[in-house]
């Protein structure tokens, strides 16, 4: 007598692991050209040369919370990277990350509205690097982002911004499809 279908799958069910509440990924800065499509795209190899590392954990594990931590090594040293998370995916063109990602989203875009524009409805750090051009920064809010929305992180030019605009986009990594 056969096992009931339930009864046969139990052990493949078993054998597929819980998404985790705590995501890492480590990544190297490369071209957009790049022959394999990267994950971490450089678009200023000034302050984020090709070959530079990025690792990046977030934590969801707090119901409500989300906890970022960025940690690079071989950027430019002694420089302020403001960091966003992003709703589009990275791309040859910087635009392609598109706006910052909002827990409740500002419905005139682009957002400049402060009650959207802040740090407790956009997830913002600072990464500043030493002499050596290692840094680490964590920042926390209070929600999770939806799934499938926060596409990207992205690394603006912050200061000294020598030859790019203090906002401009100068490095791009994919967290999402």
């Amino acid at each position: 007598m056969p096992a009931p279908l339930a009864t046969a799958l139990l052990p493949l069910a078993l054998l597929v692991p819980a998404a985790s509440p705590v995501s890492v990924l480590e990544t190297a800065f490369d071209p957009a050209t790049a022959f394999v499509p990267p994950t971490a795209i450089s678009y200023a190899d000034d302050l984020v040369p090709y070959g530079s590392h990025a690792r990046i954990v977030i934590d969801r594990s707090e119901p409500g919370r989300t906890v970022l931590t960025l940690t690079v090594a071989g950027l430019a040293p002694d420089h302020e990277f403001p960091t966003h998370l992003h709703t589009g995916v990275c791309g040859a063109d910087p635009a392609s990350s598109g706006p910052h990602y909002q827990d409740v989203v500002d419905p005139v875009q682009p957002s400049t509205d402060p009650a959207y524009a802040n740090d407790r409805n956009e997830l913002r750090l600072v990464l500043h690097t030493d002499g050596r051009g290692r840094g680490t920064a964590t920042t926390a809010v209070d929600w999770q982002p939806r799934p499938g929305e926060a596409r990207s992180l992205v690394l603006h030019a912050g200061t000294p911004a020598g030859r790019h605009a203090a906002g401009d986009r100068v490095a791009c990594v994919k967290l999402a499809r």
